[in-house]
């Protein structure tokens, strides 16, 4: 495909997703504004949905206080995790050892009666 075959798809391709009218909709209204914005770029980001430099910013430091937030919880978490384990083992041994106890019982007393 030569060089205008494919500068000319694309531009179709621009065309039919809607790309081309929503650019120039916003070019539009940055040439038809009173007091021209003093960054342009700035201007298009923001009616094309974008957010603006400061709300970056900002939902950066947000991003970044709920990842330390998220990693407080789940260490937390895990601590929680293993704290149960421990106490499962603890109430496994503890069952299994009062199982033994009650058996011992049992024969004690079935050898007293045999004795008797």
């Amino acid at each position: 495909m030569d060089k205008e075959a494919k500068k000319e798809t694309f531009r179709k391709y621009l065309e039919s997703s809607g790309v081309l009218d929503a650019l120039t909709k916003v070019l539009v209204s940055l040439y038809e504004e009173g007091d021209k914005p003093s960054s342009a770029v700035e201007f298009v980001k923001q009616k094309l949905g974008g957010p603006s430099v400061s709300e970056h910013e900002k939902l950066k430091a947000e991003k970044m206080d709920l990842q330390l937030k998220y990693e407080e919880l789940l260490a937390a978490h895990r601590e929680a995790c293993k704290e149960l384990e421990e106490f499962r083992k603890l109430k496994h041994e503890a069952d299994c050892k009062e199982m033994v106890d009650n058996d011992d019982t049992k024969d004690m007393k079935d050898v007293s009666k045999v004795e008797m």
